[in-house]
């Protein structure tokens, strides 16, 4: 059953990322540390009302914003807070890749990801 949101219009797009939370920042409440940039695609809104969040896999550097192609999805099934999965062009992370790299927040959430047709 395919998923119609708003996060499917961006697969396969280049999109830019607005990092609110760079690589090695520390998360204001929980207290984790990003091992991965973390930002928000800036003017959209997501299931939570919140900008569309996005994991930039990839760059091993803190960065402020970050140009790249939306490999995948994740989709949590018990949220209502997708998260894109942006990565330099001509890059495609396998699921196992990004289920690691995401790891240290989305093992909380169910969720499934989903891939450009």
């Amino acid at each position: 059953m395919p998923i119609q949101n708003l996060s499917t219009n961006f697969l396969g797009k280049i999109v830019t990322v607005k990092m609110d939370r760079p690589l090695g920042t520390k998360h204001p409440k929980h207290g984790f540390v990003y091992p991965v940039n973390y930002g928000f695609i800036p003017n959209t809104v997501s299931g939570d009302g919140e900008e569309l969040d996005a994991y930039v896999l990839g760059p091993t550097v803190p960065l402020d914003t970050f140009t790249g192609y939306v490999c995948a999805i994740i989709h949590r099934t018990d949220d209502d807070d997708d998260k894109l999965v942006v990565v330099p062009n001509g890059e495609n992370p396998t699921d196992a890749e990004i289920e690691e790299k995401t790891k240290f927040q989305e093992q909380w959430f169910k969720h499934v990801i989903i891939r450009p047709e």
